[in-house]
C-alpha cells in the first residue's frame, strides 16, 4: 500500500461509459496493463432522534482490502475512523433501532484496474441509486508512504493522461498530512469526500 491520490474527471458532452473509454485508451497508450476490476462502496447511517445529538456513520468497503470494513463516525465536530473485520456489517444490522440507513445514499465507485510500473490506476464510475454521477480516477504510487515525498511525481503522472484536468494541488484531505505516513484509511477519507460531493449533486440535479 502506497500513497493514493483521488481526482474527479469530467468530459463535456460525453456519457460516463464514453469518458471511461477515453481514459482507458489514454492509460493504455502509456503502457498500462489491465489487472481486473475494483469496487469501493459507501452506505451512510444516521442516529435516531432518541439518541439526542445526531451522529452519522459512514460504512465503506474497498476491494483492495476485502477483509476490512472501514467506518467513519461523524458527530458534527469530529470524524473518528475505525477499521474492523466483516462483523461490523452485522453489528450495524443489529443496531437498526439506533442507526438507520439514509435513503438514496448508497454510493459505489467501480470499474477497471490498471498497473503501470510502480503505479496502480483505477477508473471508477460513481453511481448513486443506479444513476451515474461522475468519474473518479484513483492513482496509487506503491513504493512511497509519505505524500510529500512523491506528490510531484504523482502530479506529473496524472498530467500525463488527464492533461489539464489533473489536480495541481494535493487533495484537501491530504494537505495537512503531507509529512505523515499514509494508511489505507486515508484513501477511504478521500473517497468519502468525493462521495459526499457527488451525493449533493444528485439532490441538486
Amino acid at each position: 500500500m502506497g500513497v493514493t491520490i483521488l481526482s474527479q474527471f469530467f468530459l463535456d458532452n460525453k456519457t460516463g461509459p464514453q469518458t471511461i473509454e477515453v481514459l482507458s485508451k489514454r492509460i493504455a497508450a502509456l503502457g498500462a496493463v489491465q489487472q481486473g476490476h475494483f469496487l469501493v462502496d459507501c452506505e451512510t447511517y444516521t442516529s435516531v432522534p432518541q439518541l439526542g445529538h445526531q451522529r452519522t456513520v459512514h460504512v465503506l468497503h474497498n476491494s483492495e482490502q476485502p477483509a476490512t470494513v472501514f467506518s467513519l463516525l461523524d458527530n458534527g465536530t469530529k470524524i473518528t475512523s475505525l477499521a474492523t473485520d466483516g462483523l461490523f456489517d452485522l453489528l450495524m444490522m443489529k443496531m437498526s433501532h439506533f442507526y438507520t440507513s439514509k435513503k438514496q445514499t448508497k454510493v459505489e465507485s467501480k470499474g477497471l484496474r490498471y498497473e503501470i510500473g510502480d503505479f496502480c490506476v483505477k477508473l471508477g464510475t460513481v453511481t448513486v441509486s443506479s444513476n451515474c454521477k461522475g468519474i473518479l480516477v484513483e492513482v496509487e504510487y506503491r513504493p512511497c508512504v509519505v505524500p510529500a515525498m512523491c506528490w510531484d511525481l504523482m502530479k506529473e503522472f496524472l498530467q500525463g493522461f488527464l492533461g489539464t484536468a489533473a489536480p495541481t494541488n494535493p487533495p484537501a484531505y491530504l494537505q495537512n498530512k503531507m509529512q505523515d505516513i499514509y494508511f489505507p484509511i486515508d484513501t477511504i477519507h478521500q473517497y468519502l469526500d468525493h462521495f459526499t460531493m457527488l451525493r449533493k449533486k444528485l439532490f441538486i440535479s
